[in-house]
């Protein structure tokens, strides 16, 4: 209802507008008719009018009645039927300054509707310079939905710096683009003006050391998750497993084993088998193996589990602790290994610490 009233609303506006563009009298009482008819929901009343009204072709008539009739279509919910009517009127070029904008702007919320991302670019980017919010938000939607965030984020940056007050929405939005953009200092920066708005929201604080983690700034993240917990707020376990995760995603194990270490360590997470496991693997991704090694020699000394001991076998022959390496795979072995696995592992140590012995008695001679 509230559409149809806006409708009509657009269409007496026209009316005026059209009375200001002296209309042929036989059209504007068409035009009128129609309007009283279409206010009263006899849409079928309203196209008889206008179908009855005759206008030259290339003339302000026709365009206006291209126009009415459009506007009866986007009541009756015929979208495209609107937008083919609405773009006749608008490419026409007899409609003055004012009504021409209105009804570019109609086109594009209609196109904007039907997805037609493209058409609401070049409908609307002519006037981005001195754009208010409605255009700036229905560009910014279009160059989302034509996949080219970039081109979105300097309006909305636009807004937001000249509108201090601007809705959350356009801050998360901001936050959003930039960081999957990999822009994340100024992700973080627009989240950091969202937490000025919101600094008892636990999802903000979450969110900032999450774009921290992905810049690779592990120390920011984890005060960032300090300074939150000194505040009150709280976090789940698997809200904190999932910032670690994060790290692992983005190809940065190093800062996720320092971010894991330090909530372990400051008590933010309960240490487990499952994240001292977790830990010891991101160590080892990162290539600081003997971190790693001592996480796994830990975990074996108290599960005696034949995988926590194959782990630390690998992990100190890729050291070229052979001998430590050997120990390691007897244990696991004794845990009840897979022999063919221990055995392939075996060789290639004992291979190794031979080839190291002749090197030390040849040295000798």
């Amino acid at each position: 209802m509230q559409r149809l009233l806006l409708l009509w609303i657009l269409c007496v506006a026209g009316a005026v507008q059209a009375a200001g563009q002296s209309v042929e009298p036989g059209v504007f009482r068409a035009l009128n008719a129609a309007q009283e008819a279409q206010q009263q929901g006899d849409y079928a009343a309203a196209r008889r009018a206008l179908d009855a009204a005759k206008a030259k072709p290339d003339s302000l008539e026709q365009a206006l009645l291209w126009r009415s009739r459009g506007y009866l279509a986007w009541a009756e919910g015929q979208n495209a039927k609107a937008i083919e009517l609405l773009g006749k009127a608008v490419g026409s070029g007899k409609l003055d300054a004012e009504l021409q904008a209105g009804e570019q702007l109609n086109l594009a919320r209609l196109n904007l509707v039907e997805r037609r991302y493209a058409r609401v670019v070049s409908l609307l980017a002519p006037q981005q310079a001195t754009a208010g919010e409605e255009v700036l938000q229905m560009l910014v939607q279009a160059y989302q939905g034509l996949g080219q965030p970039a081109k979105a984020l300097p309006l909305a940056e636009r807004y937001v710096q000249a509108n201090p007050r601007a809705a959350d929405s356009w801050l998360q939005f901001l936050v959003a683009v930039n960081a999957d953009l990999k822009r994340y200092a100024a992700a973080e920066r627009w989240q950091r003006q969202l937490l000025g708005r919101q600094p008892d929201h636990a999802q903000g604080w979450r969110q900032l050391a999450a774009l921290q983690q992905l810049s690779g700034s592990h120390d920011k993240a984890l005060a960032t998750l300090r300074t939150a917990h000194s505040k009150g707020l709280r976090f789940n376990e698997a809200e904190l497993d999932n910032l670690v995760l994060l790290a692992g995603v983005a190809e940065q194990p190093w800062q996720g084993a320092k971010l894991l270490t330090g909530l372990l360590e400051q008590g933010l997470l309960p240490r487990t088998t499952a994240r001292e496991e977790r830990l010891a693997l991101l160590w080892w991704q990162a290539r600081e193996r003997a971190s790693a090694a001592g996480i796994y020699r830990q975990l074996a000394g108290r599960s005696g589990s034949a995988k926590h001991w194959l782990n630390l076998a690998q992990l100190e022959m890729e050291q070229g602790r052979w001998q430590a390496g050997l120990d390691a795979l007897a244990k696991a072995e004794r845990a009840g290994a897979e022999r063919s696995k221990v055995r392939s592992w075996r060789r290639w140590a004992e291979s190794e610490l031979n080839f190291e012995r002749e090197k030390r008695l040849a040295s000798r001679h």
